[in-house]
């Protein structure tokens, strides 16, 4: 892993960001995190950065307020700038459906939220450190789905 990982979360549940923020916090990872509540925060956010300030990957929730994570997937794979984000998809759903549609849209990988805590931790720092060792490059659909 590079010397410091800036993540972004975006996520309207407050709890999540909570244990997200305190997971990384144990996980005692060179990473900083930003977190947005909601859709058009995420787009705001992305759109006041340069390319070279965007964050090295982004966890996001599909089910946000005001834009959600689909519309949001779909408006970054269409702008030039940020066609290379890495984009995580991080949600309490498993809907294969959802699942085949985000892995078409460019997502890298697929979270379902883990209720438990320490599975949460081990899912983020596995996500982390695939990440890493396949150069933000998406895998094959097999898997897409990444499991604590």
């Amino acid at each position: 892993m590079k010397q410091n990982y800036n993540l972004l979360l975006a996520d309207d549940d407050e709890d999540d960001c909570a244990f997200f923020k305190e997971a990384l916090d144990e996980l005692l990872l060179p990473v900083s995190l930003v977190t947005v509540n909601d859709g058009v925060q995420l787009m705001d956010f992305l759109s006041d950065k340069s390319a070279e300030n965007l964050p090295d990957i982004l966890f996001l929730d599909l089910n946000m307020p005001r834009k959600n994570g689909f519309e949001c997937l779909t408006e970054i794979k269409e702008i030039v700038r940020l066609q290379k984000l890495p984009v995580i998809i991080f949600s309490t759903s498993l809907d294969m459906n959802i699942v085949d549609t985000v892995y078409e849209k460019g997502a890298l990988y697929y979270i379902r939220k883990p209720g438990d805590f320490s599975k949460l931790k081990k899912v983020i720092g596995n996500a982390l450190a695939i990440t890493a060792e396949n150069n933000f490059e998406q895998p094959v659909k097999e898997q897409f789905i990444l499991q604590p």
